[in-house]
C-alpha cells in the first residue's frame, strides 16, 4: 500500500483571526508597510483568549479590483504567510494583511521575505514601550 506523502510545513494551516471583533481589536496595532501589503500587529494580552500561537487575518479591498484579483492576492498573501511562519516560535500575537494591487505582480519569494521581515520588525516594535501617537489634522482646544 502506497501511503499518503507527509504534508509539508508549507501546507500545515496558520491559524486566523475570524470573528469582526478580532478585526476591530486590531486597529490599535503596529502597522508596517511593504510594497505588497500593510501588515497590522498587535500582542494579545494576557487576558485574551486564544491559542499562544500567531494568528493571521487577511483583507483586501474592494478598491483593489474585482473579485478573481482580491482572491488572488489573499491566497497569495495567505501561502506567504504559511511560508513565512515556518520556524517563528514567537507567539501571541495577532496579524492582519491589508493586501495591496503590488502583491499580484511581486515574485513570490519577495513576497515572503516581505512579510519575514515585517514579522521580525513587529516583534521588536512590540518589545518597545509605545509613545503617544501624533494627531492627523487640527489640535482640539
Amino acid at each position: 500500500m502506497n501511503r499518503p506523502a507527509e504534508p509539508s510545513q508549507s501546507a500545515v494551516a496558520v491559524p486566523r483571526l475570524r470573528k469582526r471583533r478580532e478585526y476591530v481589536a486590531m486597529r490599535g496595532g503596529d502597522r508596517i508597510v511593504k510594497p505588497g501589503f500593510v501588515l497590522v500587529s498587535r500582542r494579545r494580552g494576557a487576558g485574551e483568549p486564544g491559542p499562544a500561537l500567531r494568528r493571521f487575518g487577511f483583507t483586501v479591498t474592494k478598491r483593489i479590483g474585482n473579485a478573481v484579483e482580491r482572491n488572488r492576492i489573499r491566497r497569495r498573501l495567505k501561502e506567504a504567510a504559511r511560508h513565512a511562519s515556518v520556524g517563528r516560535l514567537d507567539g501571541g500575537f495577532d496579524h492582519v494583511l491589508i493586501g495591496r494591487r503590488a502583491a499580484l505582480a511581486l515574485e513570490f519569494a519577495a513576497l515572503v521575505d516581505d512579510l519575514a521581515g515585517g514579522l521580525d520588525r513587529a516583534a521588536t516594535m512590540a518589545s518597545k514601550p509605545r509613545r503617544g501617537r501624533r494627531r492627523r489634522g487640527g489640535t482640539k482646544d
